[in-house]
């Protein structure tokens, strides 16, 4: 295997974990109702601290990528959010549990803006490897769902957190030992810089202002969808399922099938204009967002699994807008701000989730709120430029790109 597929390889498994361990709470906090017999609105907010941390962390994370090292910072991911985890399944209450949630997310927050940015170094084409990687990460979030509540039913919760942490750390040694090898994983641009400057005009600013906006409104949709699911079907699929680990299993289930539409959507990027797919994912999704919390059962599960379908969608055509219109010196760094955004609203999304539900016992207002943000974004896509302009990535995959301090 090449080094350029290997670290492809590794970079994939990284987003895997990163949602993973990001979603191993919601569902164990299904066990933690009976165990510490607490209602799910109590207990959800301990997870806060993390989902603030995976947010704030991004742009230091970002920072040290461009300025450091990616592969370095890689390996910190690995070991960092592995032993996190360790810690957070040793927690001896509710507050210990808060600490090392807020852990994970912190360590999890280094991958957005430094893994994509490896990612999508020096490739032109990005839309199809950025679905592959999306697909990756969102197998990482049904497989949270699906290791989570099968550890927490067949060992314990604290098992949960401890195997995968585990299996992370086991990772990150073996990536070290790769990265110590990989003298072209930095990728820096150095003498790009001018070019950049070049690019900065109406049409950079327009995007990067679309770019916020629908970090902003997918960020509340995806975070929570994500927190909200495994409760919404313990709740509403009484005539399917009656267990946490049969609820967890189909959480995972339209979560993996939701996830490749990122790789339909990277397809799509690489042909056709960027503007008119964004709008399209975001029109195509309203309507299951309407329908869905208004039935039950098998039913419930298709309407959701097409609605994530079409959230995953959106994930690679934001990642697409920074590979075009950024150099590989700043890449991480706008990565960063950019994730600060989508996943710096993720404690605005758990907290909405706790709000709805503890207010109403449902969560038909809360799929209100989601058709608002779609119809937000479709407005949105309209301030896209009409073509595609991926002038910067083409000069940055055509200029050399030496190894960056740190390697």
């Amino acid at each position: 295997m090449s080094r350029d597929r290997a670290r492809f390889l590794f970079l994939n498994v990284g987003h895997a974990y990163d949602h993973l361990f990001m979603l191993l709470f919601p569902t164990v906090v299904l066990v933690l109702e009976r165990e510490w017999n607490r209602p799910f609105a109590e207990l959800l907010p301990y997870a806060l601290g993390g989902f603030i941390a995976f947010g704030l962390g991004a742009l230091p994370a970002g920072l040290l990528g461009d300025r450091w090292s990616r592969p370095h910072m890689m390996t910190v991911f690995f070991l960092g959010i592995g032993g996190a985890s360790i810690l957070t399944g040793m927690a001896a209450g509710p507050w210990g549990l808060a600490a090392g949630l807020t852990l994970i997310g912190l360590f999890a927050s280094i991958y957005h803006p430094v893994g994509v940015a490896m990612v999508v170094q020096g490739v032109e084409n990005v839309g199809l490897r950025l679905g592959v990687n999306g697909v990756a990460g969102n197998l990482g979030v049904a497989a949270a769902a699906l290791t989570a509540g099968a550890l927490a039913e067949l060992i314990h919760w604290r098992a949960a957190f401890i195997v995968p942490g585990a299996v992370s750390v086991a990772t990150g040694i073996g990536f070290f030992f790769f990265a110590l090898g990989d003298k072209g994983a930095e990728g820096k641009s150095q003498g790009n810089k001018g070019r950049q400057r070049a690019q900065i005009g109406g049409s950079l600013v327009r995007v990067f202002v679309v770019l916020g906006l629908v970090a902003i409104f997918g960020g509340v949709i995806f975070h929570s969808t994500l927190v909200s699911l495994p409760k919404m079907f313990a709740m509403r699929l009484g005539g399917v399922t009656d267990s946490a680990f049969q609820v967890s299993l189909l959480v995972s289930m339209v979560y993996v099938m939701g996830a490749f539409s990122q790789v339909l959507v990277g397809l799509m990027l690489d042909r056709y204009p960027l503007r008119g797919i964004l709008m399209l994912v975001a029109a195509v999704q309203i309507p299951f967002m309407v329908a869905a919390p208004q039935v039950t059962d098998w039913a419930l599960v298709a309407l959701t699994t097409m609605m994530v379908f079409t959230i995953f969608g959106t994930i690679p055509i934001q990642d697409t807008l920074v590979a075009r219109y950024t150099t590989e010196d700043w890449r991480s760094t706008v990565y960063a701000l950019k994730y600060l955004l989508g996943l710096g609203i993720s404690p605005l999304a758990v907290g909405l989730v706790a709000l709805i539900y503890g207010g109403t016992g449902e969560f038909t207002w809360l799929f209100a709120v989601f058709t608002a943000l779609s119809v937000s974004i479709f407005i949105t896509a309209l301030l896209l430029p009409r073509g595609d302009a991926p002038q910067v990535l083409a000069e940055t995959a055509a200029s050399p790109a030496p190894s960056g301090g740190g390697d």
